[in-house]
């Protein structure tokens, strides 16, 4: 790896660190929402916070798949 690579990987390295992170808050978002709720809330609740879960999940597997094509 020259010099010129270096400042280049670490960024990669960065952002992947960062897509983790948000991945992490992605699943706590759920479990909060969906945590302590009484069986009916739960079933009002859950499907929202799935679909949201989902959609975060999505949008954070997307810019994880531009980053591969640069280290490559």
């Amino acid at each position: 790896m020259s010099a010129r690579d270096e400042p280049a990987e670490r960024a990669r390295d960065d952002a992947e660190e960062l897509l983790q992170i948000e991945e992490a808050d992605a699943w706590f978002e759920y479990l909060e929402a969906t945590r302590n709720q009484a069986a009916t809330r739960y079933s009002e609740i859950e499907p929202w916070a799935w679909a949201r879960l989902n959609q975060r999940l999505r949008a954070i597997r997307a810019r994880r798949a531009r980053l591969r094509p640069a280290a490559a």
